[in-house]
Formats: C-alpha cells, structure tokens, sequence
C-alpha cells in the first residue's frame, strides 16, 4: 500500500475513535461556573458621633497640706514619705504635757464654779423661806413692812447670784471642753485615707496654729481632668460616656460628672471632671498621671455604616459586593468618617442590605454567590 494510502486509512480511523469515544468536557465547564463562598454582613444604621482627642490627667479627689491646730513643741513624727495612712492614722504628735496641765485647771474652776452655784443656790433657798415666812405675817400685828421689803431685796440678790454662779459653771465648763480639744488635738491626725508625699516638720521644732506638716494625696476614688475647648462642651453633660487611653494602651470608659462653669480666658477652655467606670483600672496610677480622652465633638447623629472589610479598590474607586438575587452586584460607595471597625457610608447602599466582608477579593460583577454558612 502507497504511504499516501496508509495515511489516510489512519486518519480515518483517527476520527471513527473520536466519534466513537468523545473526550469528556470539564465539570460544568467554563460555561457553568460554580458560586462563591463568601462572608456576608449587614449595612446597619447606628448613632454615632465624631470624637476630639485630649490631653487629660489622673486628680486625686482630695490632696493637700495638713497642718496643725494648737501651737507646741513637736515631740515625734511616726510618718515618713510614702507611707500609707488611713483616716484617723497619728502624723504629728506634739508634746503634751502643757495642755495636760491646762485641762487641770480648767476642770478645777468648773468644780471651784459648781461649788459656788451649790452656795449661791442654799442662800437663796434661805432667803425665799425668810420672804415667804414674812409675808405670812402680813395679817398680823407682828408684820413689819420694812422687814417684808429688806426680805424681798435680799431675796432677789440671792436669786441673782445664783443665777451668777450658774452662768460660771457654764462659762468654765466651755473652757474645759476646749482645753479636752486641745489636748485631742495635740496629736494630728490623717483627715482621709491616702499617701505621705512630704513632711514639712521634726522633732523639735515649735510649731504654731497653721503651720503644715505634711502632705498627703488621697489615691482612692481618682476622677479625670481635662481643659475641654468651651465650645465642645454642649454635649458634656452628667452620665455622658467618654473613652479614654492610660500607658497600658488599653482602651476605659469613664462618665462626665461635672463641667465646671468658669471659662479659661487665655486657652479659652473649661475644666470637666470625668468619673472613671471601674476603678479598678485605675490601680497602681498616679495623681497627675497623663491620659487621653476622646470628647465628643458635637451631638448624636443617626449614620448608614459598612464593616471595614467590606471596602474593594477597583480602578480607583471604593466598592463594595452587595448580594443581590444570588449574584455579586458591585456598587461604588462614598465613605465619610471610621466609626471603630466600620465606615460611615454617604452613599451607595441601604441599611438592611448584605454586603461581602470575605471572599471579596477575586470577586466579578454579576458572579454567583452562597453565603458560606450555607452547602
């Protein structure tokens, strides 16, 4: 046979097989793509508002200088700086002795004064039997008119200094109880709970009414300080939520507890006081420690927001993948200010609305899609 002749009988047979047994075409094929899993999310509408950041710091709620209220010779002082001290704890303890003393002799008038008004008292007793003796008389021969009135005068000057001893007792009583004070008071005490940041005084030193002794800075119920602008404080009022930022980097809640109405003529700005949530993450602060807060920078507002993943870049644009009859329907966004993990969405879709956050990269418009929680 003619190679020519070969040729063609296997050529021939070549294409019988293929008839015969057709080359399988792919799964669905090219024509028959299947769906994309994706992750979905909704569009919400939520309140939000736009924040300023400041500089606040860590304020003790009380802090200051303690000082003495009886003048004396100091005679210890069982403090020293960074000592813990509770209410009532002894600081500054003057010498005595002198106000021992003093108090003695005010209780000795007070019994000199409760003697004198017992005397003052029997007298006049006497006297009122004398009076009322003589005007019994006075239907009698014996009743003598002069005698009655002497009586009455001697009667009333009785009465008077009685009266007299018993405003005494009084008068030296009152002495008593400030001598007892003086003598408390000898010993200065920690007027609330906090910390020993200095000493002003020592052994032996002389102190008189006023003068300081140490300082103490109360680290228990701390709030937050800030000079807010004047005009971002409309919506500062009492219970507002504000965030805030310590060194941990950790992100608290605290809540406005007072503006306080005086403006700062130099830096224009008002002084606003925050209560912190939980204090107890406040533990181990500082007073005057540094912190951040973010102030909301004007009133609520009602704000259409995607999930950050949702956002494609496509040819320059922002879009997003909405879901729409089973297919990826691409949509371009206009985006406004972050809101945490969202974005404020301008325009381009509708609260309600289930836009891809997964699966969102190779996406194509028009592309089937099946939310990957279903099979």
């Amino acid at each position: 046979m003619a190679p020519r002749m070969v040729l063609q009988a296997l050529m021939a047979a070549g294409v019988a097989a293929l008839i015969a047994f057709p080359v399988p075409a792919q799964e669905k094929g090219a024509d028959a793509e299947k769906a994309a899993r994706v992750g979905l999310d909704a569009v919400i509408k939520e309140q939000t508002r736009q924040t300023l950041p400041v500089l606040g710091r860590l304020a003790p709620d009380r802090a200051g200088v303690v000082s003495v209220q009886v003048s004396g010779v100091v005679e210890s002082v069982p403090v020293r700086v960074g000592d813990r001290v509770t209410a009532g704890d002894a600081l500054v303890m003057l010498a005595p002795d002198r106000l021992k003393w003093q108090r003695e002799l005010r209780d000795a008038e007070v019994q000199s004064a409760k003697a004198s008004l017992e005397s003052a008292r029997t007298q006049a007793s006497l006297r009122r039997q004398e009076y009322d003796r003589l005007k019994g008389l006075k239907s009698s021969a014996a009743f003598s008119s002069a005698r009655f009135d002497d009586a009455g005068m001697e009667l009333a000057k009785a009465e008077s200094d009685a009266a007299r001893a018993e405003a005494e007792v009084a008068r030296t009583a009152a002495n008593l109880n400030l001598a007892d004070i003086d003598l408390a008071l000898s010993t200065v005490r920690a007027p609330y709970t906090g910390v020993v940041s200095d000493v002003h005084t020592e052994v032996g030193t002389y102190l008189s009414i006023g003068q300081s002794v140490v300082s103490l800075v109360g680290d228990t119920g701390m709030e937050l300080e800030a000079e807010v602008p004047g005009n971002r404080t409309q919506g500062l009022v009492p219970g507002t939520e504000v965030s805030f930022t310590l060194r941990d980097g950790q992100t608290h809640t605290a809540l406005v507890r007072a503006v306080v109405p005086s403006e700062n003529p130099l830096t224009r700005t008002r002084k606003v006081r925050f209560r912190v949530a939980d204090e107890a993450v406040l533990h181990g602060a500082a007073a005057n420690q540094g912190v951040n807060l973010q102030i909301p920078a004007g009133p609520a507002q009602d704000v259409v927001t995607v999930h950050k993943d949702a956002l494609v870049n496509k040819d320059g644009r922002r879009v997003v993948f909405v879901l729409a009859d089973g297919k990826a329907e691409m949509r371009p966004v206009k985006l406004g200010d972050a809101v945490g993990t969202r974005f404020v969405v301008l325009s381009g879709v509708e609260p309600g609305e289930q836009v891809v956050v997964r699966g969102n990269e190779r996406l194509r418009p028009g592309q089937d899609i099946e939310p990957m929680g279903k099979k």
